[in-house]
């Protein structure tokens, strides 16, 4: 049996997705015809009988694919920040570190105080930032760099994880 890295196995996921779409849409083509009546059935090059063995091998395919690749991001770690995770823990964090950089980067754009608005004469309201938008701004880029470092170890480490999958009807 061949082997295809946990980064080809991503890439091919994907493969395998598109073309479960396409068998899908290929069904609808083949399932029905118009003709005029009374006229004889043309022959079809594909049956939908052969569009249906061919989508419940690529099926079967994409399940083993999933299962590989969960039981490798369960069972494979990455030492970050001088923590182990495993990689499916690793790909969330990086998710959530993401989301917090966002949210930060938003209040770092925020000014420090700002008159929104009126409510009638001789009424201003004044909107004070309670924390230091600097301060936020310069979080926000800290911690997307540790997005970015993480994201970059999950990515060796796909690379250095071999799968036992026959890809070679996909590649």
């Amino acid at each position: 049996m061949t082997k295809i890295s946990l980064a080809e196995a991503v890439k091919l996921k994907s493969i395998l997705s598109k073309r479960i779409h396409e068998l899908e849409e290929e069904m609808d083509r083949v399932a029905f015809i118009d003709i005029e009546k009374g006229s004889k059935v043309p022959k079809q090059i594909r049956t939908l009988t052969d569009v249906e063995h061919d989508l419940e091998e690529v099926r079967i395919d994409f399940r083993l694919l999933d299962k590989l690749m969960y039981k490798a991001n369960i069972e494979n770690e990455i030492v970050f920040n001088d923590e182990s995770f495993t990689i499916v823990e690793a790909i969330e964090l990086a998710t959530q570190l993401r989301a917090k950089a966002r949210k930060y980067k938003v209040y770092g754009t925020a000014p420090k105080e700002e008159f929104p608005y009126s409510y009638g004469e001789g009424v201003s309201l004044l909107k004070i930032a309670m924390f230091d938008p600097e301060a936020y701004r310069l979080k926000g880029l800290e911690i997307e760099r540790q997005a970015n470092r993480l994201s970059n170890l999950i990515n060796a480490k796909n690379y250095s994880i071999e799968l036992h999958f026959e890809s070679e009807k996909y590649f």
